[in-house]
């Protein structure tokens, strides 16, 4: 008698149902974080003046899920680059790629500040607000063309920096990463043990079980985003409500209308333009869109924006492992480009200074090349204390702009995020590196759900 084994075939995945879908999780998060901070508004301050216990609670859950995040990036930062270096030995035009990568986050900054300029001058929301200049006041860090050249230069190995507040109660010190000065080390490091050539082998192997060990515990924290977003949403409707937004209704739509034109104009016209469906862009990426609107960090972003870039849109492992992290910290179209832009001219037209020809061209200046800046300080205020420095503009035109920035942030941060997965995926097909098939698939990979999203051995 003879026995023969059955042969097993692998049926497809089963579809998940909706509510376990991550982007379902996060629209619901998104609607019960509303109606809580709206709650939240309406109870007004405690007997003693104070926050309600419901503010607290969101504000605590939101700044907890942000702190988890921000504690991982140092280290996602320095392993992602050291990794995406070495990834680049695997490509023959490697060379060819870094230049039409860097090429690429220069245009589309470039669209997106004109952009900008243009609805600033449209629109005129300095022109149209009801903040009275009582409001106005310097902020309390600001940016230069000097501060962004010395960030460059690491004062530590690990880009560490130290601050103490003296106070009534005694002194207390706060410790910061200079993600600049950690990129600048990052990409020595890499560079050197290219140039090491085998005896780097060790260390660039320990590096990459590394960034697998740093990446698994960022997923676990970003399967915390519904609970997050609940926290984060509803924090800024008790905070913030919809006051500030009246009262700074032109800007906050001049800066909303003008991240809709890069995102779903500009960005859609660039695909088209390379042969590619934008439909399938969207929905490929939309996870990490959807993730750095809530979260506004687009290095804590990374490892999903990674992964759809990867997985979803069909750009190479050996790439993507190079132009996300790159893009994560200096590829700002939202916070560099359309909002220095549209908020300078406003403090202009605010405090009546007339801006030349020659100030708009500083203003493309300043957002095209400047945008590391806001990697290496405080995100998009010090952006636009760069721009309006170098304008020779009243710094303190920023306090006007305080109290709407965290809703503000949101968007552009999405917007960061697009753009990121946006020029890998462009320049991929231009250089005919570009899994054409698992683009048009348009197979959407839930975080965490392939192994995939580990970077190459």
């Amino acid at each position: 008698m003879s026995s023969s084994t059955p042969s097993v075939s692998r049926s497809p995945r089963e579809p998940k149902p909706l509510y376990a879908s991550f982007g379902v999780q996060v629209l619901v998060a998104m609607v019960v974080g509303l109606a809580f901070g709206y709650v939240a508004r309406q109870m007004g301050p405690d007997a003693a003046g104070n926050a309600n216990w419901l503010t607290v609670t969101l504000s605590t859950i939101g700044s907890s899920f942000v702190s988890l995040l921000r504690a991982l990036v140092p280290v996602l930062v320095f392993t992602a680059i050291v990794a995406s270096i070495a990834n680049l030995r695997e490509l023959n035009n490697a060379a060819r790629l870094v230049w039409q990568t860097l090429i690429w986050f220069a245009i589309t900054a470039l669209i997106a500040v004109v952009i900008g300029i243009a609805l600033g001058l449209i629109l005129q929301p300095g022109l149209h607000t009801a903040v009275t200049e009582s409001a106005a006041r310097a902020p309390s860090s600001t940016g230069s063309w000097l501060d962004f050249l010395k960030g460059l230069i690491p004062s530590n190995i690990l880009g560490l920096s130290a601050s103490t507040r003296v106070t009534d109660g005694g002194a207390s010190t706060s410790l910061s990463f200079n993600v600049l000065q950690i990129l600048v080390i990052s990409i020595a490091v890499g560079v050197a043990a290219l140039r090491v050539g085998p005896a780097a082998d060790a260390f660039l192997a320990f590096n990459r079980s590394f960034l697998k060990v740093v990446h698994k515990l960022l997923w676990w924290v970003i399967r915390l985003t519904p609970i997050g977003t609940i926290g984060l949403l509803g924090n800024a409707v008790a905070v913030y409500g919809w006051d500030a937004l009246a009262q700074l209704g032109w800007y906050s739509a001049a800066i909303y209308i003008g991240l809709a034109l890069v995102l779903f104009v500009v960005y859609p016209v660039l695909l088209g333009a390379n042969g590619l469906n934008p439909l399938r862009f969207f929905q490929g990426a939309w996870p990490a869109i959807q993730l750095a609107f809530v979260s506004r960090s687009s290095i804590g972003t990374l490892p999903l924006t990674e992964q759809v870039t990867e997985n979803n849109l069909g750009v190479p492992r050996e790439y993507a492992a190079f132009a996300v992290p790159l893009g994560a910290t200096t590829k700002m179209d939202g916070c560099a480009s359309i909002y220095p832009a549209i908020s300078a001219i406003f403090v202009a037209q605010f405090f009546g200074i007339d801006l030349g020809i020659q100030d708009y061209l500083l203003i493309v200046f300043v957002s095209v090349i400047g945008s590391a800046a806001t990697a290496g300080l405080t995100g998009a205020t010090v952006m636009l204390t760069l721009t309006l420095s170098t304008l020779g503009l009243p710094l303190e035109g920023v306090g006007l702009l305080l109290a709407v920035d965290p809703i503000l942030d949101m968007g552009r941060t999405a917007v960061n995020v697009a753009g990121q997965a946006l020029v890998p995926t462009i320049v991929a097909k231009r250089q005919g590196i570009l899994d054409q098939a698992a683009y048009d698939r348009g197979e959407i990979v839930e975080p965490d759900s392939s192994p995939a999203a580990a970077p190459a051995e």
